[in-house]
């Protein structure tokens, strides 16, 4: 165990985080997204360390977060189709996974040994200033206990991880609340979504005119969030319920009575902010039976259903 600092987001508390993360410490970061657990990505400690704390499976890539272009290019190929993707969507809520150079200075382990090597450049000042302020690039999943409920807010992060972390930047409550979209770019210019998020297809489509195609049935893990059970909370999770059962707590959308609810006036992305709060706040209270109202398979609602229908999921 370790004392885990809470730290500022002022350019001195950035200073302290940066020099805890080129020694090979571990500090958890605001994003727009959700608080990430980072680590130097071309250190293979501080990234072994990521997976021990999380408690995360080795065949679970990471994302390796950047501040800039030039940290992604020296790092992988960009096929036209992932340049489009870049200019129309960084920094932000968009994952691109591609070709690893040969020289990528990052550890095996953020890749888990497939050739290819998931990149995001964050929105959060707080998360850019760091990542340059360290000089490297940072991995940095979600700052939880691997298959919990994601981290958007501070409280969150200690939650799952105090003691096991060297510090926490308080950059206070993340604006998006769900992971970032992440879209696969082959060599031959194919992008496939392989997790929705904070970019919509609708969107990608109308930026760039590109569209996306499913993950291959058989490719496996390519990317975080892929796997089956994910984001559960304590209790467990019935989906597209009307109401209630008996013992059951409703996690509303829309004008519905509830003591939970997502947005009672039915807005996706406000339902997506607070989703993972919401969740948090009822682990707190105990609740061991969630009954979740329908979400539109629509824009932010596929992101939300992704993550809703992976927390009902059979857990081990």
């Amino acid at each position: 165990m370790v004392s885990t600092r809470t730290l500022g987001s002022d350019a001195a508390s950035l200073a302290e985080a940066a020099e805890l993360l080129r020694a090979g410490a571990l500090v958890a970061m605001p994003t727009e997204t959700v608080y990430g657990l980072a680590g130097d990505a071309t250190s293979d400690a501080a990234v072994a360390a990521i997976y021990a704390a999380k408690g995360r499976p080795s065949f679970n890539p990471l994302i390796a977060h950047v501040a800039d272009m030039a940290m992604a290019e020296a790092l992988v190929h960009f096929p036209p189709e992932a340049v489009a993707l870049a200019r129309a969507f960084w920094p932000g809520p968009l994952t691109l996974v591609l070709p690893r150079r040969a020289e990528a200075t990052v550890a095996v382990g953020v890749t888990a040994g497939l050739p290819t090597l998931a990149l995001r450049m964050p929105a959060h000042p707080v998360a850019r200033a760091l990542i340059t302020e360290v000089g490297r690039p940072l991995a940095a999943p979600s700052a939880n206990p691997s298959g919990r409920i994601s981290p958007t807010e501070p409280a969150h992060v200690l939650a799952g991880l105090e003691g096991r972390i060297a510090a926490l930047i308080d950059g206070g409550a993340c604006t998006v609340g769900v992971e970032s979209t992440i879209l696969a770019v082959s060599e031959g210019g194919e992008v496939r979504l392989l997790r929705p998020g904070g970019i919509g297809a609708e969107e990608v489509l109308a930026a760039t005119g590109l569209t996306l195609s499913a993950p291959a049935g058989d490719a496996g893990i390519e990317a975080p969030g892929q796997m089956l059970s994910h984001y559960a909370p304590r209790g467990s999770v019935r989906l597209n319920a009307e109401t209630a059962e008996p013992g059951e707590t409703l996690l509303g959308f829309g004008p519905v009575a509830a003591a939970h609810n997502l947005s009672p006036s039915g807005d996706l992305r406000e339902a997506a902010a607070r989703l993972f709060a919401l969740l948090h706040r009822m682990d707190r209270e105990g609740v061991t039976r969630i009954a979740v109202s329908p979400i539109p398979e629509t824009g932010m609602g596929r992101a939300i259903n992704d993550r809703l229908r992976r927390a009902a999921a059979p857990r081990d």
